[in-house]
């Protein structure tokens, strides 16, 4: 048996021999680019297969594109997508198998099928506006009303972009003079860390929101793909639920993302999103222009037609004045007629009462007197009967210590002088 080994090489170069054998054809293969780099031209990617429930990987391998290849699929994939592959991306490869005795087994990818990605990325683009409107929030931002005057902004953007410079000049030196207030939220608008940058600048907004009236996210410049970003369920369903109105100014007319979606306001450029702050704050002033020109023309035509009342009515005062005296004085004499009437009958009520009350005063004293003498004979009896000289002349006697009447023996101390009150005198006594 130790006659029939191989070496590695024989093993390997057999092994090769095999799959070109029993493999010598090319297979459209479905699969997620788990890891995607360039080296030297070449492309290194590492393919996988998840589990549709569980979402873990069932199957892995790796896989080449030759430099030669590799600059011709990349553009058609680009030019037909609008996007550079990347990790995460469901693409259909056509590869053959290779085997190499000193780098082993890979696949070699040979073309990609564009459509196929696009059909992809479409479908997660639904999956996610699908998921925003069952929670009830893809219309949510949209349906804000922007503030009438909004002047004071908070921009999410790179802070060494071109289009957030853009931005920030187009304001500032707009042809009406109007007065912006801008404020930057640093965030990476392009390649991995996106979406959780841009919802980190989002929360730090929404703790000063009092000091802003909307949001503007500008993206100046960059390649199609890296909107692929922008199109991520966590930072659209923030855009969605944001207090203030969001302004989007990420991509080309072409290129619509599930963030611009949601927003309150889709522009194309960060200029275009100055244009539209201007444009609005200048229809907002020709509206107060054409109102105050209104209410003038108005008032002016009520001053008028009030001069015109006040005239003619300055012609009919003297006419009007004659008549009103007459019946004014018609009105006063009658009154002064029912006022004597009313005085006389009210003195003739009033001595018939003071008569009555004359008759009445003499028998109401005289009963009045009565009583109070009978009450008089009442308290003098119920004073006759409290006297204490009566109680004296019973035989009782009183004793008294220093001006006040003894009741207890504890008043008392030995030594103490009392005086005895008698019927027909008094004694002083020493207490022993």
């Amino acid at each position: 048996m130790k006659e029939d080994k191989l070496s590695l090489l024989e093993l390997n170069l057999l092994v090769r021999e095999l799959i070109e054998t029993k493999m010598p054809n090319e297979y459209w293969v479905e699969a997620e680019i788990g890891d995607l780099h360039e080296v030297g031209g070449n492309c290194y990617m590492e393919l996988i297969e998840k589990d549709e429930r569980t979402n873990t990987p069932v199957a892995k391998a790796s896989a080449k594109c030759w430099r030669s290849r590799w600059a011709l699929v990349k553009a058609h994939f680009l030019r037909e997508t609008g996007k550079n592959m990347e990790r995460g991306m469901k693409v259909l490869l056509k590869v053959c198998a290779q085997f190499h005795e000193n780098y082993g087994f890979s696949w070699i990818v040979n073309d990609v099928d564009p459509t196929f990605t696009m059909g992809d990325m479409a479908l997660k683009r639904q999956r996610i506006i699908s998921k925003l409107k069952e929670e009830g929030v893809f219309d949510a931002n949209r349906e804000l009303s922007m503030p009438l005057f909004t002047q004071r902004i908070a921009v999410i953007s790179s802070a060494g972009a071109a289009g957030y410079g853009d931005f920030c000049n187009h304001l500032a030196d707009n042809e009406f003079g109007y007065t912006f207030r801008t404020r930057l939220f640093p965030a990476i608008m392009q390649g991995e860390g996106v979406e959780q940058s841009v919802i980190g600048a989002l929360n730090k907004v929404f703790e000063q929101l009092d000091g802003f009236d909307c949001v503007v996210i500008a993206r100046g410049g960059g390649a199609t793909s890296d909107l692929s970003g922008f199109d991520a369920l966590d930072l659209a369903r923030n855009v969605a639920n944001f207090p203030l109105p969001v302004i989007t100014a990420i991509g080309h007319d072409r290129d619509e993302s599930v963030l611009d979606m949601v927003a309150n306001v889709r522009v194309k450029t960060p200029t275009a999103a100055a244009a539209f702050l201007i444009d609005r704050l200048h229809q907002l002033d020709e509206t107060i222009n054409n109102f105050k020109e209104r209410l003038t023309r108005v008032a002016v035509a009520v001053m008028q037609q009030e001069q015109l009342r006040v005239n003619h009515l300055s012609m009919r005062i003297p006419a009007l004045f004659a008549v009103v005296k007459t019946r004014q004085g018609a009105k006063l004499d009658a009154l002064a007629s029912r006022a004597r009437v009313a005085a006389l009958s009210r003195t003739e009520r009033a001595g018939v009462v003071l008569e009555r009350i004359a008759l009445r005063i003499p028998t109401a004293v005289r009963q009045k007197i009565s009583n109070e003498r009978h009450r008089l004979d009442i308290i003098s009896h119920r004073m006759a009967a409290v006297d204490p000289q009566r109680i004296l002349d019973m035989g009782f006697s009183i004793t008294m210590h220093e001006g006040k009447v003894v009741r207890s023996t504890d008043q008392l101390a030995s030594g103490d002088t009392i005086e005895t009150r008698l019927k027909n005198g008094k004694v002083e006594s020493v207490v022993k």
